[in-house]
């Protein structure tokens, strides 16, 4: 007979009671400083560490309900494209991979596009979720920013890229690197119609879609600590054969060097937005109307 296990502990347990199971996902530790975050007081600060300010990644929901006026807006459906054009396979069928990511995160792609108003402006917003397989720009991705500029083009609103991605979807080939063009050609739409188009890069913003629209916007706004690039850090210091500076591809460095225009906490991406598409929208409709006058 074992004393304690046999008389000692149920002795305990009857005095105390027995332990609850607790949750395994109430913590969770921060990236940057790992610093222990609890779960409910991290989404009341919007995902951002109230220990070193580190951002960690949003859902794509609570960022519109973070930026939309009232947290309200319409999303937008994606257009249908073909599931697995080049019946790809590697471990496993492309289209099955595909599937079980929708199932997984709920999402049809790994774009989601919605619109309403910031600040009183109306916008249309195009956001990347990097959990859909890194956020890799698809064929279905492009159709989805082609038809967000539309949008934004008959609606007469401004148009925002919120990137969250690795790249190109390498399982659909030429295919993916085709949306590259096609989204430089989306944005031109919104440009060519007198239109704001305003990107926020986010963590991270690399590959082809830092090569493609995300780095042709009116204005760059990014998220702080956001790494923001094309090619890995490894692989550019074996090409140059140089060692990087520590902050390199970092939202900080690319705003030092002119690429990033503003480097904006999460909290006041509303304000600032509702404060840019004010002046933006405003003086299109400004110049708008004293070209009427001289006609």
């Amino acid at each position: 007979m074992n004393w304690l296990t046999d008389f000692i502990r149920p002795r305990i347990r009857s005095i105390v009671g027995e332990q609850k199971d607790v949750p395994d996902n109430l913590w969770q530790k921060c990236p940057s400083c790992e610093g222990m975050l609890f779960h409910r007081d991290l989404a009341d600060n919007l995902n951002v560490c109230y220990h070193c300010n580190h951002h960690l990644r949003i859902p794509v929901k609570q960022r519109f309900e973070m930026l939309f006026d009232n947290g309200k807006y319409d999303k937008l459906e994606l257009p249908n494209v073909e599931l697995d054009p080049l019946k790809f396979k590697d471990r496993k069928k492309y289209v099955d991979r595909l599937k079980e990511t929708q199932h997984k995160t709920g999402f049809q792609e790994a774009i989601t596009l919605a619109k309403g108003t910031i600040g009183g402006q109306k916008v249309v917003i195009a956001a990347f979720n990097f959990a859909f397989m890194g956020g890799s720009m698809s064929a279905g991705v492009g159709e989805a920013i082609v038809k967000a500029a539309e949008t934004a083009v008959k609606d007469k609103a401004a148009f925002i890229t919120i990137p969250s991605s690795g790249g190109a979807r390498m399982q659909e080939g030429m295919l993916s690197l085709l949306q590259m063009p096609r989204s430089i050609i989306a944005v031109e739409m919104v440009k060519d119609a007198g239109l704001p188009y305003i990107v926020i890069l986010t963590d991270p913003t690399t590959g082809g879609v830092s090569a493609s629209f995300a780095m042709v916007g009116d204005i760059h706004i990014a998220e702080p600590g956001s790494m923001i690039g094309f090619a890995g850090r490894r692989v550019i210091e074996e090409t140059v054969r140089e060692t990087l500076p520590d902050d390199f591809q970092t939202a900080e460095y690319l705003k030092e060097h002119g690429i990033v225009d503003m480097v904006v906490n999460r909290k006041d991406m509303a304000e600032t937005l509702g404060r840019l598409l004010s002046l933006l929208m405003n003086k299109k409709a400004a110049a708008k109307a004293k070209n009427g006058k001289a006609a």
